[in-house]
């Protein structure tokens, strides 16, 4: 059985605000747009980033664009000058959220 993910139809960028990552999810090709919408819900994503245990996850479409972006709350440990993660900004969030299976 063939495996696809998020990464098949999708590129992504992320940002940090203190404590709190946001993650765009854009994707290749407008014709992938619905697709994306219905396997990147709010909840999948939460329960994608479960082990950084955050807060709150609040997807926002961008549907001019085909693209979506994704604030998860307080998952960076602390933010940028408080965690003592190797990626403290966070940036390798993005990567694991293309990792997100996809029917």
């Amino acid at each position: 059985m063939d495996r696809r993910t998020l990464y098949d139809i999708a590129h992504a960028r992320t940002g940090d605000k203190g404590n709190h990552s946001n993650i765009s999810l854009i994707a290749y090709r407008r014709e992938d747009w619905d697709l994306l919408v219905a396997q990147a819900s709010e909840a999948r994503v939460a329960a994608h980033f479960a082990y950084r245990r955050p807060s709150s996850v609040t997807r926002y479409l961008l549907p001019r664009l085909a693209a979506m972006n994704f604030v998860l709350e307080d998952v960076l440990d602390g933010g940028v000058n408080d965690s003592l993660d190797l990626d403290m900004h966070g940036k390798a969030l993005s990567f694991h959220l293309l990792t997100l299976p996809i029917a």
